[in-house]
């Protein structure tokens, strides 16, 4: 192994659960606003998760005062505080872009039952 994947391995944060396009998630962010750092809740559904090493991020979509946001988040960000996962999805696709286009009751997903 060489020197940088060393690095990479140090700083991967294996205390993220995990969890795939279609889950509903709550992200707990932490932001810094001049001295003062406070954590801020982010929920809403992951349309995407890129894969990889220490480069792995997701997307979280929410809709806020009838406004589609989306935040893309690094896994193993520091600033990432702790991910808890609310509802699994059931969902065919690994990118679940068609969301935007939906409004509505149409915009939900099923949930995946578990036995």
């Amino acid at each position: 192994m060489n020197v940088i994947e060393t690095l990479e391995n140090e700083q991967m944060r294996f205390d993220i659960p995990d969890f795939k396009a279609g889950d509903t998630v709550k992200v707990h962010a932490r932001i810094k606003e001049g001295e003062k750092e406070r954590i801020q809740v982010f929920q809403g559904v992951v349309i995407r998760r890129r894969k990889g090493k220490i480069g792995a991020t997701f997307t979280v979509r929410k809709v806020s005062y009838g406004i589609g946001v989306e935040r893309i988040f690094p896994v193993h960000s520091p600033f990432v505080d702790k991910v808890e996962i609310l509802t699994r999805g059931k969902v065919n696709q690994g990118r679940i872009y068609y969301l935007r286009k939906l409004r509505g009751k149409a915009a939900r997903i099923k949930e995946k039952r578990t036995l």
